[in-house]
C-alpha cells in the first residue's frame, strides 16, 4: 500500500494518549518521534483533537473515544491509529476508512488474563466469597458453624457463555475443570471438534441460554446490536438465584434492571469488571453484599500490558516501512466466533 507508506526521510510522529510500561515507551522513543503522556490522565477531547492535528500515528486506548467528528477534523498527516488493546468499539472504523486511515489493535494478548478474572468471579459468586471477605474484615466472623454463608456447589451447574471467541473459549476450558456444564450462544456454532474439546453445547436462542444458566458470563463485543443485550426483559428470564458476570463491556447490561434484580433477590449476585458509566460505579452495586465490583483489571497483568505495547510498536514499524500492519482491523465487526445473535 505505497499510498499509505511514510514519506522517505521522515521519522513518524507518534502521539501516545496514556502512560504505558517503561520498556514500551522507551522502544517508542527509540524508533519514532514519540510524544508520550507521563501524567497518565486521559486526554480531554480538545487535547485529543489537537494531538490528532499534528501526528502521523495516534496510539489511543479504550478510554479515548475517537468518533467521526474527531477523525474528520484530524490533520492531513494522520494515517494510522494504532490502538493499545483488543477492542475497537471506541473508534469509528467507518470514518477512519473513509479518510484512508488504517486502524490496528492488539488481538489475543489479554485472552488468558481476562479469562482468569472471569473465572475468579464465576467461582466466587456461587461460593459467596465477597461476603466472607467482608465479614472477616469488619470483625463479624465468630467462627465456623454448619449453616453460615452457604453457597452452592459448582459441579453440575450450567455456565452460560455469551460470545464464544478467544476469551469465551478460554473461560469454557477453565470452567470445565470445575465441573460446570458448558452451554454457549454465538452467531455461529463452533466446529464440532472444538465443542467436543471444550465439552460445550451450542444454544441457538439467546433467551433459552439466559433462562437455563446458573451463572451467565458475557464475552461478546460492544456493537449497536449488543448494547443492553441484557435488558430488563432478559434479566427477568434468568432463573432465581442465578449470577451474572461481565468482563466485556459495560454497555452490554442495563444496569438499572440489574440493580433491581439484585435488590429484589431474584439474582444472587453479579461479578463486574466493566460499567455503563465507567469510572463511575453505581453505589447500589458497591453496597450489595454479593457484587464483586472490580476496577477494569481483566487485562491488568505486567506480561499482557507489555506484550500489547510491543504489538503496537510492531504495527507502527510495519506501516512506517511501507508494509501492511500485522494487526490491521478490516471492519468494525468480523463476525464468526466473536459474534452473537441479539
Amino acid at each position: 500500500m505505497p499510498a499509505l507508506a511514510m514519506p522517505l526521510g521522515r521519522t513518524p510522529r507518534v502521539v501516545v494518549t496514556r502512560h504505558l510500561l517503561p520498556e514500551v515507551e522507551a522502544r517508542l522513543a527509540e524508533l519514532f518521534d514519540a510524544r508520550l503522556n507521563p501524567g497518565d490522565a486521559p486526554l480531554a477531547r480538545e487535547a485529543l483533537a489537537a494531538a490528532m492535528q499534528g501526528c502521523d500515528v495516534l496510539v489511543p486506548t479504550v478510554t479515548d473515544r475517537i468518533d467521526a467528528a474527531l477523525i474528520a477534523a484530524a490533520g492531513p498527516d494522520l494515517r494510522l491509529i494504532a490502538s493499545f488493546g483488543t477492542g475497537t468499539d471506541h473508534i469509528d472504523l467507518a470514518a477512519a476508512a473513509a479518510r484512508g486511515i488504517i486502524v490496528t489493535n492488539t488481538p489475543g494478548v489479554f485472552t488468558d488474563d481476562t479469562a482468569d478474572i472471569a473465572m475468579e468471579m464465576i467461582i466466587g459468586l456461587p461460593r459467596r466469597v465477597r461476603e466472607g471477605i467482608a465479614m472477616v474484615r469488619r470483625g463479624a466472623w465468630t467462627g465456623w458453624t454448619p449453616t453460615a454463608l452457604l453457597g452452592v456447589k459448582l459441579a453440575g451447574k450450567v455456565l452460560g457463555i455469551v460470545g464464544m471467541g478467544r476469551i469465551g473459549q478460554a473461560v469454557a476450558h477453565r470452567a470445565r475443570t470445575f465441573g460446570f456444564e458448558i452451554a454457549y450462544h454465538n452467531r455461529k456454532p463452533l466446529p464440532a471438534a472444538v465443542e467436543r474439546m471444550l465439552g460445550a453445547r451450542y444454544v441457538p436462542d439467546l433467551d433459552a441460554l439466559v433462562a437455563e444458566a446458573d451463572v451467565l458470563t458475557l464475552h461478546c463485543p460492544a456493537t449497536p446490536e449488543t448494547r443492553r443485550l441484557l435488558d430488563a426483559r432478559r434479566i427477568a428470564l434468568m432463573k432465581p438465584g442465578a449470577a451474572l458476570v461481565n468482563t466485556a463491556r459495560g454497555d452490554l447490561i442495563d444496569e438499572e434492571a440489574l440493580i433491581a434484580a439484585l435488590i429484589s433477590g431474584s439474582l444472587s449476585g453479579a461479578g463486574l469488571d466493566v460499567y455503563a458509566n465507567a469510572p463511575h460505579v453505581d453505589p447500589r452495586l458497591i453496597a450489595h453484599p454479593n457484587v464483586m465490583a472490580l476496577p477494569h483489571i481483566g487485562s491488568a497483568t505486567r506480561e499482557g500490558r507489555a506484550e500489547s505495547g510491543h504489538r503496537v510498536v510492531a504495527n507502527i514499524k510495519a506501516w512506517a516501512d511501507g508494509h501492511r500492519p500485522p494487526d490491521q482491523v478490516l471492519s468494525a465487526f468480523s463476525g464468526g466466533a466473536l459474534g452473537i445473535n441479539p
